[in-house]
């Protein structure tokens, strides 16, 4: 019989699996031993007992689908050939704290063991030791420890040479401040040594389209073309939303030591200088006023720097347990979901536009659970009859340009080359020229025939350039 702490994790665990796949038994025992080292002998009858209860998958209940499970686990003693659990195998460090779900084997007396024996064959960095780690990255230990900022400094230093980060403020569209944390280059440098040397090594959700190699915001796109309703959500501060303590419950769900993976966390978050917060102008909107002072209590916590090489990564392995619950819910509605950065997508068939209402409550409970917020204030339905987007993407038929970007752009290139390209130049952009050639490139990559027509007028510009040179 497993104790009652191996029984509310594998509960937990299971629950999450069973929600993934198609609602039959095989197909649910099989998407729960999925997550496992071994098919335990329970597993089949697990499934038929959780398929007869819910004759639909819970994807709104997974709590009662965690007790259920809790139930019969109870009920049915291990056989003695299985005195122990099966190992959770899925890289799962999720939930509001980064610590509400064990991903590991629990000892007999039931304590969470500090290293989760996660089986993987990433070829992640072997770090044994933070003296290790001083040794890769070619530093003392006490740089590394003031890079990692053991002590908190970040967050009380007045003088700016002594922090580890610079910071910019923009306007952001619903009225909040955006607050861009750029690591300093020698932090930068570490952070890029983090980003390729562990985490362009652990794969995200197949859901995640974000800053993963082999997609990008077009694969996003595609998967939503041609659909009779599209819904999309956005959660609210996806990186300050990201606390220090799910980061290291990603770094330990990978295999380091918890002084090692104190210090990788150290490395790839931050806490906002209290002077430059204080120096962002407060709002006089009433409907703000909650909202930033919230903002500025995410920031003044350890979190995910919006502007750090590593957090994207590290976001898209917080949103792992996320991915994997929504994707569960729109196969049990038959719809289709992805994720790029803070935005979710779904759709399917024209069915969701008249339960939308009651889908956006179930997922944003979804989120909830794993320690994100659905900003309501960013969530459109769109049907076949209007303009569907995605990521500035029109959707309808195939990825393709919104028309208005199309036009502004080929009317910026024709004013250019009619009166100058810096005529045109409103933001004072330092290349403009390279500018312009990206957002022609962006156009090409959706309509290559677009994109060829703005070509012929670059190419009409005139940029000062000596003979032959372009």
């Amino acid at each position: 019989m497993y104790n009652e702490l191996e029984r509310t994790t594998l509960a937990g665990e299971l629950a999450a699996a069973f929600l993934t796949g198609p609602w039959k038994a095989e197909d649910v025992a099989e998407s729960g031993a999925a997550c496992l080292d071994r098919w335990p002998s329970w597993m089949t009858a697990l499934a038929l007992s959780v398929v007869a209860v819910f004759r639909t998958p819970p994807s709104d209940r997974p709590g009662e689908l965690a007790r259920l499970i809790e139930t019969f686990l109870a009920e049915h003693a291990a056989k003695a050939e299985e005195p122990e659990p099966p190992r959770i195998l899925r890289l799962l460090a999720g939930g509001g704290s980064g610590q509400r779900h064990s991903t590991g084997r629990l000892s007999r007396r039931g304590v969470a063991r500090t290293r989760p024996p996660l089986e993987h064959d990433w070829p992640i960095a072997k770090i044994d030791s933070a003296d290790d780690l001083a040794e890769r990255l070619e530093l003392s230990g006490g740089q590394l420890a003031w890079l990692a900022d053991v002590r908190g400094l970040e967050r009380t230093v007045t003088a700016e040479k002594l922090r580890n980060y610079r910071y910019l403020t923009v306007a952001r569209g619903d009225g909040l401040p955006r607050v861009i944390e750029s690591p300093k280059a020698r932090l930068k440098e570490i952070q890029r040594w983090l980003l390729h040397e562990i985490l362009d090594h652990v794969p995200p959700h197949d859901a995640a389209h974000g800053f993963t190699r082999g997609r990008s915001v077009i694969s996003h796109a595609r998967l939503h073309t041609h659909q009779e309703t599209v819904l999309r959500l956005d959660l609210k501060d996806f990186f300050a939303s990201i606390a220090a303590a799910r980061v290291y419950g990603i770094f330990v769900t990978m295999g380091y030591a918890p002084s090692v993976a104190h210090v990788l966390t150290g490395l790839s978050t931050n806490t906002v200088a209290q002077a430059v917060w204080s120096r962002i102008p407060r709002t006089a909107e009433r409907r703000l006023v909650q909202p930033r002072f919230w903002l500025g209590r995410q920031l003044a916590t350890p979190h995910l720097p919006q502007g750090a090489p590593t957090s994207p990564a590290l976001a898209n392995l917080a949103a792992f347990r996320l991915d994997r619950r929504l994707t569960g819910l729109a196969r049990a509605s038959g719809l289709r979901y992805s994720r790029y950065a803070d935005d979710l997508t779904f759709s399917g068939a024209g069915a969701l536009r008249r339960r939308a209402e009651h889908f956006q409550e179930v997922a944003a409970k979804i989120a909830r659970e794993e320690g994100f917020v659905i900003n309501r204030e960013k969530s459109a339905l769109r049907t076949a009859g209007s303009r569907q987007s995605v990521c500035g993407v029109v959707v309808n038929v195939r990825p393709n340009v919104i028309r208005a970007e199309y036009d502004r752009l080929k009317a910026t290139l024709h004013n250019a080359a009619r009166h100058g390209p810096q005529s045109q130049n409103r933001s004072g952009v330092a290349d403009f020229e390279s500018h312009l050639r990206g957002r022609i490139a962006w156009v090409a990559s959706l309509n290559p025939q677009r994109g060829e027509q703005l070509r012929r007028r670059f190419a009409e510009i005139d940029w000062g350039h000596p003979p032959g040179v372009r």
